[in-house]
């Protein structure tokens, strides 16, 4: 059996050092010799001359090799550094810009235009408002539609932002619903899953809403209303529920469920429940009927929000039917 020693960083390190020492002790004898035969009054002045000249060369020679290997030894070390430091330098930089777009929002909810904009009805009214009038003015034909529609060709660039919205709308529905929101809930405890759906929810059913009125728009541009038959009119309905369900989920119902999550984390966490994966326990809180009766109006909401994106999903796949059948390979 063959047995072998395996050298650690430590004995490297010692074995470093032992040269080191015991280089700078053969540069000090050295130093000495020399030293000894220039200053010796027996050895004649011409030869003490042509010794100082051998010496010299050979001392402006070792300086060379020596900072030659020294520079070579400083590009081996900062090579891997440099590499480093642009990963480094680019996540330093996303922090200093998260940072200064945070301190600038925080100023901002001390306004009375954030109060306006977050704390009240009216703003939700207005962008429903504004996203219908958009959808108006789509199907409501002009007065050279039907002069034009025939001989219209299609906008590649339109065509590309149409597929592209509908896809990512598609993709982010099936991922947040059977994948993320599945898997954080058997992976993170209750009350972590929690402040993650805090966050999530908003930014979900926003992106969704402009993914969905961005496909409904350039689908009705491409479909004058006098031109709909059936066919068409189940995809413009499809595409407009779908539209509907996600600008009343953002704008009436995920602003309460957000407030009731943040009310309940904070609630179980004094109560020091909702650490287990997978389940949620109420613990003592099991008889507060402040926070029952909070937990009962968030999972009303939640059930709500819930169907609603299920619907939007169907509308989702009725689109993807009507564009499979129109591929042609």
């Amino acid at each position: 059996m063959c047995i072998r020693e395996v050298s650690t960083g430590e004995e490297s390190d010692n074995e470093m050092q032992n040269q080191d020492q015991n280089k700078s002790q053969d540069e000090s004898q050295y130093s000495d010799v020399q030293n000894a035969v220039l200053n010796s009054e027996v050895i004649p002045d011409q030869v003490k001359t042509k010794i100082r000249k051998v010496i010299d060369k050979y001392t402006e020679r070792s300086n060379i090799k020596n900072a030659d290997t020294s520079n070579n030894e400083k590009k081996i070390n900062l090579q891997p550094e440099k590499e480093t430091d642009v990963v480094a330098q680019t996540v330093n930089n996303i922090k200093i810009f998260t940072d200064f777009t945070t301190k600038y929002w925080e100023t901002f909810k001390q306004s009375n235009a954030y109060k306006i904009l977050f704390r009240t009805t009216q703003p939700a009214h207005v962008i429903a408002i504004i996203a219908v009038l958009c959808i108006v003015s789509a199907v409501v034909p002009r007065s050279d539609d039907k002069v034009n529609n025939a001989n219209e060709s299609h906008s590649k660039v339109l065509s590309l932002i149409y597929l592209t919205s509908f896809i990512l709308h598609m993709g982010s529905q099936f991922w947040m619903t059977f994948v993320s929101g599945l898997s954080l809930y058997f992976a993170l405890p209750k009350r972590n899953f929690s402040e993650v759906q805090r966050v999530l929810f908003p930014r979900y059913f926003t992106i969704n809403a402009c993914f969905s009125i961005t496909t409904l728009i350039i689908f009705l541009k491409y479909h004058a209303f006098h031109t709909w038959d059936t066919e068409i009119a189940i995809q413009v309905s499809a595409l407009f529920t779908a539209l509907f369900l996600e600008l009343v989920i953002r704008l009436y119902l995920t602003p309460p469920l957000v407030g009731l999550l943040s009310a309940k984390v904070a609630i179980e966490k004094a109560a020091g429940i909702g650490t287990k994966v997978g389940s949620h326990n109420l613990g003592p809180l099991e008889n507060c009927p402040h926070y029952v009766k909070m937990n009962r109006a968030f999972r009303k909401i939640h059930t709500i929000i819930a169907i609603g994106n299920i619907l939007t999903m169907v509308c989702t796949v009725i689109h993807l039917n009507y564009l499979a059948g129109k591929i042609c390979f």
